[in-house]
């Protein structure tokens, strides 16, 4: 189940974060690094750092985008350390571990991080179903990168060793996957764009509200499937 999940950093700067990252990780038994646009690749300060946990850096997977790490992933969590203009589905990183070990079992799941001096973009964050936040000391809450990872891989261990004693669920939801979702927003915006709902050049806080709306209400598989099937009505209304 554990192999189910990815840790997936953006546009990090320092190399030796990422080898602090590798450490917290398979201290926590996570083994999936997705590095998304580094700065530098691993070297002999990130190897140092991992103090032993240099196989997940050598089969770290490094990818251009976002997207790219995510696509296949059913459950996206993003970490941001600050409240943003139009917040998103929160969960504290407790319920985060809970979520993925539960979830993993279906499709893989992604724990994403942004960079060190300033996070996610609010456009990374809305391709996440989730934020999570560290509840640190209001007054002082400077987590460094390894801190943050090995806080949520830990809330992933927890989870994962009380799920061990549980009985498996007989019936999971079955969530869309990530790269099922941005198609889904693209066909949205098309056919709002077609009723002339929305301009196509300015779609403006339109599309971010309404991903806003369906990451928090998460349509399972067969909901998007309806989904897409209203569109296409419309579309073909529209059309004739």
């Amino acid at each position: 189940m554990l192999d189910q999940i990815r840790i997936v950093l953006v546009g990090t700067s320092h190399t030796g974060n990422i080898g602090s990252v590798a450490r917290a990780m398979k201290t926590m038994g996570l083994s999936k690094l997705v590095l998304v646009s580094p700065k530098e690749l691993p070297d002999g300060q990130a190897y140092a750092l991992s103090a032993g946990a240099s196989d997940i850096l050598a089969n770290a997977q490094v990818v251009e985008t976002l997207e790219q790490a995510i696509s296949d992933c059913g459950l996206v969590v993003g970490t941001s350390a600050r409240s943003r203009t139009l917040s998103w589905p929160m969960l504290e990183p407790r319920e985060c571990g809970e979520k993925a070990v539960l979830e993993a079992s279906q499709k893989p799941v992604a724990l994403v991080f942004g960079r060190e001096n300033n996070g996610l973009t609010n456009e990374e964050l809305q391709m996440c179903n989730f934020h999570v936040c560290i509840p640190a000391n209001p007054e002082y809450s400077s987590l460094n990168l390894a801190m943050a990872v090995q806080i949520i891989a830990y809330e992933v261990r927890v989870a994962f060793l009380a799920q061990q004693d549980k009985t498996p669920e007989a019936d999971l939801t079955l969530y869309p996957d990530i790269d099922q979702m941005e198609k889904f927003y693209v066909h949205l915006e098309q056919t709002l764009s077609d009723t002339g709902f929305i301009i196509k050049q300015h779609p403006g806080i339109v599309m971010t509200r309404l991903r806003r709306l369906f990451a928090r209400s998460r349509p399972d598989d067969q909901e998007l499937n309806i989904l897409r099937g209203i569109l296409a009505s419309i579309q073909r209304t529209t059309k004739s």
